[in-house]
């Protein structure tokens, strides 16, 4: 079926892979850019969807399969060639439910359509080829745990390197699995509006397959709900599109009414909302970001839920100190600009863009914005910082540093004690000190995140 500019839902993924290989677009902003032009039907957007992850995320592994049946191979190809075959290739291994027949013509289709006959039937012959050959879609047997991960998950073998030496071939092999899995769907209630066993019923009744999540106490895992930021209940205020994993980090800030609260990198503010949802909207949450078009995304999301507590600022988070008195905050989160290798699942492209440099240079710019932060929190207060990756040099290394340098503050493991049973029974404190934890993708099914608890001392 075509959308109103007559694209096939293919030929959208295919300009979305395009895009996000030439211009270096984000896959989920090119994604529903996108959609929302193309007109497509919510099951053809759904493929369309499935297309574009999936041919990102297995890339490594797509491309050695073809590499065996381009003649050439394919370093020599067009980029929108090479894309088309991923995208067939991945259809034909990994989408049970599409006939390989039909990926094949589309392809042939496509191809004809923006190239040449030779172009056209190339990419015939490679696909039918493959079809016909399917005992040759297999991976070398590596005794190499590296390249045998690498390979099989698609992954950078660098990642995969360093993951291993943190966490063993087991571990690693289930993080690289997962972020392969298709982002689990969760909206966070706003408590200011209603309960969230009232929202599960309504979600329920509505037809959702709703339950309530294991991770979050506002927390509620939606399968199969489409978009549901376009959502008459999101656009009244009553809930707000965010990870599981994310959530928790306001959960263990755990601010109470009244008090001073400080959210360094703010945007697009759903931290932000949260926390001053528990603080039931009494006190202050000073909600920063260094960009300021991004202001508007956090106000926009403060008016939609209805909450006066919040008042945004805009500037470098190394520069709050100067904006805020030293030691004024009760609570003051650093959710810190980072690599991002724990949403892999949500921005597959991350796998193909980062560097482990990239790693090193971002934990320097951690560094000065936890002594920054630091210097505004009141004797007895909480410095909450977290990540959304996984590389202990942004994470625990991180806040060791920190804390050799800061004698004033502690690991804080007074946590929720709800939020301790559900990360105990998930192994997912295992080997952690008492006041931090690393989820990792395959332990809630949400994203890779870490959250340290401070203190400073009184």
């Amino acid at each position: 079926m075509s959308g109103r500019k007559g694209n096939t839902a293919r030929e959208v993924a295919l300009n979305v892979l395009i895009r996000i290989e030439r211009e270096g677009a984000y896959s989920n902003l090119e994604l529903n850019r996108a959609l929302k032009e193309s007109g497509l039907s919510r099951a053809d957007a759904g493929l369309v969807t499935e297309l574009v992850y999936g041919t990102i995320q297995r890339k490594a592994t797509l491309d050695y399969w073809l590499n065996g049946f381009v003649a050439k191979g394919t370093a020599k190809l067009q980029t929108w060639v090479l894309l088309l075959l991923r995208m067939s290739l991945y259809q034909m291994v990994y989408l049970d439910r599409v006939p390989a027949h039909a990926a094949v013509h589309e392809a042939v289709q496509i191809a004809k359509k923006r190239g040449h006959q030779g172009i056209s039937g190339m990419v015939n012959g490679v696909l039918r080829n493959i079809d016909r050959s399917r005992d040759r879609l297999s991976l070398p047997e590596e005794k190499d745990d590296v390249k045998r991960i690498a390979l099989k998950h698609s992954y950078p073998e660098w990642m995969v390197s360093r993951w291993l030496e943190i966490y063993g071939a087991e571990k690693t092999e289930a993080i690289c699995a997962a972020g392969n899995e298709p982002p689990r769907p969760s909206i966070r209630v706003n408590r200011m509006r209603s309960g969230r066993d009232a929202v599960v019923d309504r979600l329920r009744h509505a037809g959702y397959a709703a339950m309530p999540s294991p991770l979050s106490a506002s927390g509620i895992v939606v399968q199969g709900g489409g978009n549901l930021a376009d959502h008459e209940a999101f656009r009244a205020g009553d809930w707000t599109v965010q990870d599981e994993s994310s959530m928790l980090v306001a959960e263990v800030a755990a601010p109470k009414p009244g008090m001073q609260v400080l959210d360094c990198c703010a945007a697009p503010g759903g931290k932000t909302t949260h926390l001053a949802e528990i603080m039931e909207d009494e006190g202050t949450v000073w909600s920063n970001d260094i960009h300021p078009h991004k202001e508007e995304l956090i106000k926009d999301q403060v008016d939609r839920l209805g909450l006066r507590a919040v008042r945004t600022t805009v500037m470098d988070a190394e520069d709050l100190p100067q904006r805020h008195a030293a030691g004024s905050m009760d609570v003051v989160l650093l959710d810190a600009p980072c690599s991002g290798l724990g949403v892999i699942r949500r921005k597959p492209e991350i796998k193909w863009t980062k560097e482990p440099s990239d790693v090193a240079a971002i934990a320097a710019i951690q560094n000065r914005l936890l002594d920054a932060a630091s210097v505004l929190v009141r004797p007895g207060g909480v410095l909450v910082y977290s990540t959304c990756t996984m590389e202990r040099e942004e994470n625990e290394q991180q806040v060791e540093r920190f804390l050799s340098r800061n004698e004033a503050f502690e690991l804080d493991p007074e946590w929720p004690e709800k939020i301790l049973d559900v990360l105990q029974t998930a192994g997912a404190l295992e080997g952690q000190p008492a006041g931090m934890v690393q989820l990792l993708p395959q332990h809630f099914g949400s994203d890779g995140f870490f959250i340290a608890r401070l203190r400073r001392r009184g």
